[in-house]
């Protein structure tokens, strides 16, 4: 037994604690030894976590076989493909809520466990996950939902994201209702996280990039024996981790972040990760500017990409070799010092990875594309900076100008781009998006689907203080801040105005003065905010949240005043 249990469980006020342990079926054998919390995003909901149940169940085998003890317990994960619309303002407060309840649940039981592992789902559930980990800083080791199997039909491999790119092509008659009803029913055959390279697989990879889960663990499929077998074997090394004294932030350094950014570049990962590395990392005392993704982009080759952005999926980054295997390549390029949960450094780790398919993985000297995949815009429309995942727009769009069409709500350009209102060279612009405003940041994912889909991805741009998701392609820009809400440059524009996006040379900018920009914020008429339970948990984020340019993440007053 540890010092600090032998201090709270034992002699006469250890009792309370004792029976409520022993209640809940444990003997007293059990209560000295490593006490492992399991914590699992596992719900009925979606295919990215009904699988967890099971995944959990083989952990905690192998917690058992190493002499630990189990305990389980659950968290939400909303899934970005089920939250359209409406339900959407609540996916990524859903980070900041999830990393609270794991603290809650295990620091109100700090005296009880030793260590954890943690079961991500999709999307937010990995983001949040790693925060609560860096920010309670127990051994710990994770697990992710593992990618789904594609679906295989008209000699071709399917994924989530090729029904939302069908909405456009059904509307304008490039595809059949019966083969889009086909790619409805078929593109998501199994349990498991999307197999194109959106937010959730390239979070799962993060996981992996950062040190943080064993090698394989972002890639193996969600529904083969290989990830019983490496649930087995993550609940066991959790064990050992607590014996070795061996922390998150032990692991995730700030080298290691630089890692984890360096593969979402090479591989060009979703647009979200902007989003999620600065807020763990600030959890483990770590500054991600953005900037940073900016400067490693330009460093950082392209040498995979996956759909949307390309023909292959995740499947494929599998039988490429996984995430070791992209790393391996880019080892010239990275800490090979850094620690893992292995208990060996990235150097060693990577020592035993192989590339297998060359068409899936590139080589540093004739890579897809010099750069990386994300780029950081700025210029009077975007002070603070906006987001572009340069590696799915078409070269076309890398330099465009055209009229701003402005809109206040996704739902207002949804409605635009299937009335057929939209036309060549136009720029939309979607404000009010943001953090606050929306509240929650909604992923504008359909309407960017619509614009390829209806064939104007090299003709239509469209530039929003919301985000996307990490299954967009095409001229995209997101994260414009400082966002509509909190009287962003974007709150001034008008129909019309000619607006300059130019990619390469990072620069996003509206044809108005300063001047003419600061009396028309003067005028600026907010939208009001979603509010679909009044006084509710959007209402607390929205008066907490920062900048998406700082990670969205929520603070205090205290920390506000301390930025």
């Amino acid at each position: 037994m540890t010092s600090r249990k032998h201090q709270v469980l034992e002699g006469v006020t250890g009792a309370y604690p004792r029976q409520m342990f022993r209640a809940a079926g444990y003997t007293d054998e059990d209560i000295n030894k490593p006490v492992i919390a399991v914590v699992s995003a596992y719900s009925e909901i979606h295919p990215g976590c009904m699988h967890l149940k099971t995944l959990a169940e083989h952990v905690k085998a192998g917690v058992w076989s190493a002499g630990g003890v189990p305990v389980e317990f659950h968290t939400i994960s909303i899934c970005d493909g089920w939250a359209q619309g409406a339900g959407m303002h609540y996916v990524l407060p859903s980070r900041e809520l999830m990393a609270a309840e794991i603290e809650t649940m295990i620091g109100g039981h700090i005296d009880l466990f030793d260590g954890a592992v943690f079961l991500a789902s999709c999307d937010k559930s990995p983001a949040a996950m790693l925060m609560a980990a860096a920010r309670i800083n127990l051994p710990s080791i994770f697990l992710p939902a593992g990618p789904m199997v594609p679906g295989k039909f008209l000699g071709k491999e399917w994924v989530m994201c090729d029904i939302k790119e069908g909405m456009g092509k059904v509307s304008v008659g490039a595809m059949s209702d019966e083969e889009f009803i086909q790619v409805e029913s078929e593109s998501c055959p199994t349990a498991g996280v999307c197999a194109m390279m959106g937010t959730g697989s390239t979070m799962g990879c993060v996981i992996e990039a950062l040190g943080m889960a064993l090698p394989g663990a972002a890639t193996v499929p969600a529904v083969s024996s290989g990830r019983l077998r490496l649930a087995k074997y993550t609940g066991r090394r959790a064990v050992a981790l607590v014996e070795e004294g061996v922390r998150p932030r032990d692991i995730m350094t700030a080298k290691a972040f630089e890692n984890a950014i360096k593969f979402v570049l090479a591989t060009g990962g979703s647009s979200n990760a902007v989003l999620h590395l600065p807020a763990i990392a600030a959890e483990a005392g770590i500054s991600i500017p953005l900037e940073m993704f900016d400067s490693l982009s330009r460093k950082t080759p392209c040498i995979a990409k996956f759909k949307p952005a390309a023909q292959f999926n995740v499947k494929d980054l599998h039988e490429a070799g996984g995430v070791g295997a992209v790393m391996k390549e880019l080892s010239p390029l990275l800490n090979l010092e850094v620690l893992t949960v292995t208990g060996m450094c990235l150097g060693e780790l990577l020592e035993k990875a192989k590339i297998v398919r060359r068409d899936v993985i590139r080589p540093l000297d004739d890579p897809i594309s010099h750069e990386g995949g994300l780029a950081v815009l700025k210029g009077n429309l975007a002070p603070e900076g906006a987001i572009v995942k340069q590696s799915g727009v078409d070269p076309k769009m890398m330099v465009h100008t055209g009229p701003a069409k402005v809109f206040d709500s996704e739902e207002d350009v949804r409605e635009s781009l299937l009335g057929k209102t939209v036309k060549p060279g136009d720029v939309l612009v979607v404000r009010y998006e943001g953090p606050k405003g929306g509240p929650g940041m909604r992923e504008l994912s359909i309407p960017a689907a619509l614009i390829v889909g209806m064939g104007l991805g090299d003709s239509v741009a469209m530039i929003t203080d919301g985000r996307f998701s990490g299954a967009t392609r095409g001229p995209c820009i997101g994260h414009v801040s400082p966002e509509a809400a909190d009287g962003g440059p974007i709150a001034a524009l008008r129909d019309g105005d000619v607006i300059d996006i130019d990619i390469p040379n990072r620069k996003l900018n509206v044809r108005l003065s300063d001047t003419e920009i600061e009396e028309r914020l003067k005028c600026a008429t907010p939208r009001r905010p979603y509010r679909r339970f009044p006084g509710g948990y959007l209402d607390i984020y929205r008066a907490m949240v920062g900048s998406s340019s700082q990670g969205a993440v929520m603070r205090g007053k205290e920390d506000k005043d301390a930025l």
